[in-house]
């Protein structure tokens, strides 16, 4: 609330928590239609009244006085469900496909650096571009595998297998440490090695490497998001990837659902050569018909672009 001079006012926050019928009262009392209220009440109780009136936005009409909403007419409890469901369904698929990339990244990563400047690649500062801060790169690999006598409980076997045995270099090789690196690590490895070093990677994927950086910056943080549950359908993506020139059409709309897609699809089927992603994408909307598909982006006949081929 603003103050006529334009200054925030803020206020209190005063409102009880209600009990599970509460909540399906309420629901009611603005025009949601509830057919099986022990069902209901159960997705309530174990998804949260919160959390689903995400997915009732959709359903929702023209605001009240109050600040509340009514549904559109017709709308049942089951149509909020199924979206959410949809959601989910949605980010099962998104989690299984970036496994496969974060997994294929680490691997061409590391064994193109280890190639090129040795197995412990990573603790030469000169791998890297000067403004990385390589310092503290190497403290939280530290932090990561469990190095020093108060972390050695994190430690995975094969870490503690290498203190065990050797005693130089201090840290274990590359290919150990890029198993336990999170996909954000990566990304600003990749964002921070030398042009000349990135370019035999993006070359697999056809793309510059700045565009690559760029995607696997939104991959990492889409990974985050459907890692903790959030929302993927309807949202706006705050970190928006570079267009390639090749696929300039697919990034229209850079900022929502159809723009990760279009990256996992293109990076999924260089990693893996039988990937079905698309198709799983394309049985996902068909098992949800009534699921707009538009407010994730996807234009008409998405499935007949080439880039789905």
């Amino acid at each position: 609330m603003l103050t006529p001079g334009g200054f925030l006012l803020t206020m209190k926050f005063n409102k009880p928590a209600i009990s599970i019928r509460q909540q399906l009262a309420i629901m009611e009392s603005r025009g949601l239609a509830i057919n099986d209220h022990a069902i209901a009440e159960r997705n309530l109780r174990f998804i949260g009244y919160f959390r689903l009136s995400g997915y009732a936005l959709p359903f929702q009409a023209h605001a009240n006085a109050d600040g509340t909403h009514s549904f559109i007419d017709n709308t049942q409890f089951e149509n909020v469900i199924d979206l959410y469901f949809f959601d989910r369904c949605l980010r099962l698929l998104v989690i299984d496909a970036l496994e496969k990339i974060e997994v294929g990244l680490r691997s061409l990563l590391n064994q193109h650096m280890s190639e090129q400047l040795g197995s412990h690649w990573y603790l030469n500062q000169a791998a890297f571009v000067p403004s990385f801060d390589h310092t503290e790169f190497i403290t939280r690999i530290k932090s990561n595998i469990g190095h020093g006598k108060v972390r050695s409980s994190v430690r995975q076997s094969f870490i503690q297998h290498y203190f065990k045995k050797y005693n130089a270099p201090e840290l274990p090789p590359g290919w150990m440490i890029f198993e336990i690196l999170s996909m954000g690590t990566v990304s600003k490895i990749f964002k921070n090695i030398p042009r000349e070093l990135q370019k035999p990677i993006a070359k697999i994927f056809n793309v510059d490497p700045s565009v690559l950086a760029s995607w696997i910056h939104s991959l990492s943080y889409l990974r985050n998001l459907a890692a903790h549950h959030q929302r993927i359908w309807n949202r706006n993506f705050t970190i928006k990837p570079t267009k390639a020139k090749k696929y300039a059409e697919e990034f229209i709309n850079s900022d929502c659902f159809y723009a990760q897609a279009v990256m996992i699809q293109l990076l999924t089927k260089q990693i893996d050569l039988h990937s079905d992603w698309g198709n799983s994408i394309s049985k996902l909307f068909d098992s949800h018909p009534s699921v707009a598909i538009r407010k994730l982006g996807f234009p008409k006949n998405w499935a007949n672009r080439e880039v789905w081929a």
